[in-house]
């Protein structure tokens, strides 16, 4: 899996070749900056998807960096792509996870002002759970955005299902 990187972090690391690694870099701030969130970016990507020594180096090879720097990146990033996963999951956010659900459906039929009216609504009761902490939250929607929410969420389910998204979250893992 070759890592796609976007046009402007190409052009943040184009500088990099062009480094004296004996002197001052004689380059702005601002270049040195984006070089270094470059490289950030690079790094990063790469550790998340776990892509190989071959991959990483095809990668950087569409960069056109010297042979010599495309092995200074290859051994920077299998020294730390450990670390960086490490890193990148402690920073993950803590989600709520689904504990139950409680509904109601209340459909009212007439008001003092309009006697043959019909508005439905549902109320969701949906506990959580987060570091052993129970949550509450209480949502209340017309039938038809539920109905859409709930395609939605079918069409998640479904996408999960494919090839692609298997692959990511194996990766990830």
């Amino acid at each position: 899996m070759l890592l796609d990187l976007s046009e402007e972090h190409k052009e943040h690391l184009a500088f990099l070749p062009q480094v004296d690694s004996a002197g001052k870099l004689s380059v702005s701030s601002d270049t040195v900056q984006h070089g270094v969130e470059g490289l950030i970016h690079l790094l990063t990507e790469s550790s998340k998807l776990m892509i190989s020594e071959l991959d990483f180096q095809d990668s950087v090879f569409v960069l056109g960096f010297s042979e010599e720097l495309n092995k200074l990146l290859l051994q920077l990033y299998l020294d730390n792509r450990k670390e960086i996963r490490t890193i990148l999951s402690e920073l993950a956010p803590d989600l709520p996870s689904y504990h139950s659900l409680e509904w109601r459906l209340d459909v009212q039929l007439a008001s003092r002002s309009l006697r043959q009216q019909m508005k439905p609504s549902v109320t969701i009761k949906l506990h959580l759970n987060q570091n052993g902490d129970h949550n509450t939250q209480v949502l209340q929607t017309d039938p038809a955005t539920l109905l859409h929410l709930v395609q939605q969420l079918e069409q998640a389910l479904e996408e999960m299902k494919t090839n692609h998204c298997r692959r990511v979250v194996r990766t990830i893992k």
